[in-house]
């Protein structure tokens, strides 16, 4: 299963993406990651500190499987015991014509128990939207 959004934004994939990657402003902008910890790296471990929809507050370990500036992170995590809950997280950027970017932000989703964890699922796309908002505003207003 696939949570996918996009949203267009008016700057460069640079101005995006060092936006994304600046970790120490999120607590000022992000509705959905509050915090985020740890060495920014393949292989490297991150700790979120994430705010879903429902307004609850809970941390998560990552591992960073894949970097490739300006334009691509992703990490994976294991929601609960491995193989029942796996997801794989991504920002993708694609320049645009005019000095615009199209964000695709999404997890990939898969195991057992995907199909039994639709209000979590639902909240976790509304946190994702919020973020990508949230990045929009940051981003167009420097």
């Amino acid at each position: 299963m696939q949570l996918r959004t996009e949203i267009e934004i008016a700057a460069s994939p640079e101005r995006v993406w060092q936006a994304l990657l600046d970790f120490a402003r999120y607590p000022e902008w992000n509705p959905y990651v509050k915090a985020v910890e740890g060495k920014l790296g393949v292989g490297e471990r991150l700790t979120l500190t994430l705010t879903p929809a429902d307004g609850s507050e809970r941390r998560q370990v990552v591992t960073v499987v894949k970097l490739e500036p300006g334009s691509t992170l992703r990490w994976t995590s294991k929601f609960l015991l491995r193989r029942l809950f796996d997801g794989e997280h991504y920002f993708e950027l694609v320049s645009l014509d005019g000095d615009r970017t199209r964000l695709v932000h999404g997890e990939d989703l898969s195991g057992a128990m995907v199909q039994h964890m639709g209000p979590r699922l639902t909240a976790m796309a509304r946190g994702f939207v919020g973020m990508n908002e949230a990045l929009k505003r940051r981003v167009e207003a420097r």
